[in-house]
């Protein structure tokens, strides 16, 4: 199953509806038990979406919208495995992934499989291809930042970044807030050259994100549930606070790889 999401202007998001808001952003349904369902963005052509194997192994399809013989034809791919362990088998070779865990999937790969685990995959446009590699937590680079004192005490864990595993225009990671810390990115920023999502997970069922997104001088918010996923166009703020901790991905794709290419805004100047 794949659906596709145009892009949005900002001076539309003003008039939206709650619904609309939701509709336009907010990838609610990815994960479900035996199937891979995918999402198709004009932001920055980036695919996102779920795979949860079950007992039944699942392999990643090539929707119609790619206009491509196999998924991986013209794309690099991103999967962080959100739930328990399990495999994803490319060409053949199986690399096994714990939680939190990351694979990276080059362009020219033909047959990506998944077994066990709950997988999520962040897709976009490649111009050449890099070798796969499978990463740790204790592998990625990581960065401790915030404080208790501010509710954001968090480690950023990069994944795929222009120093760590190679790629043609992704970069990701994961972010873990520590216990008593809810506020994630902030202060909040814009990416004029990249389109970035966010997907939170590893938040208890009855627990909720706070996602702020808009212009900053006219934000919006998305109310997240866990393993839900937010599209921020490069002209969108993205930063949120959560009813406890949790853990998100981070993913973009864009003009360039560089990780603190970015224009931050003052929290002050938020409206």
């Amino acid at each position: 199953m794949v659906e596709v999401r145009y892009a949005t202007a900002p001076d539309q998001v003003p008039g939206m509806t709650t619904d609309r808001l939701r509709e336009r952003f907010l990838a609610e349904e990815l994960f479900v038990p035996g199937e891979v369902r995918l999402v198709y963005s004009h932001e920055d052509r980036i695919v996102i979406g779920g795979a949860v194997p079950g007992d039944t192994p699942l392999t990643l399809p090539c929707p119609d919208p790619l206009r491509a013989e196999y998924f991986l034809q013209r794309r690099e791919l991103g999967v962080v495995n959100v739930g328990e362990a399990g495999t994803v088998t490319v060409d053949g070779t199986a690399h096994e992934l714990g939680p939190r865990e990351c694979l990276y999937v080059g362009r020219g790969a033909c047959e990506v499989s998944f077994s066990g685990g709950a997988f999520y995959l962040v897709s976009t446009p490649a111009h050449t291809g890099h070798p796969t590699v499978r990463a740790t937590l204790e592998e990625a680079e990581p960065t401790r930042l915030g404080s208790q004192e501010g509710s954001n005490d968090r480690t950023i864990h990069k994944y795929i970044h222009a120093k760590g595993i190679q790629s043609c225009q992704l970069v990701l990671g994961v972010t873990v807030l520590e216990p008593g810390s809810m506020w994630n990115t902030m202060p909040c920023h814009t990416h004029e050259r990249r389109t970035e999502v966010y997907l939170y997970f590893d938040l208890p069922e009855d627990q909720r994100v706070v996602h702020l997104m808009g212009r900053p001088e006219e934000t919006r918010n998305l109310i997240v549930a866990d393993r839900q996923a937010v599209i921020s166009p490069s002209w969108s703020v993205h930063c949120g606070f959560g009813t406890s901790n949790y853990a998100f991905v981070w993913a973009m794709g864009g003009e360039n790889q560089a990780y603190d290419d970015m224009e931050q805004v003052a929290i002050g100047a938020m409206r």
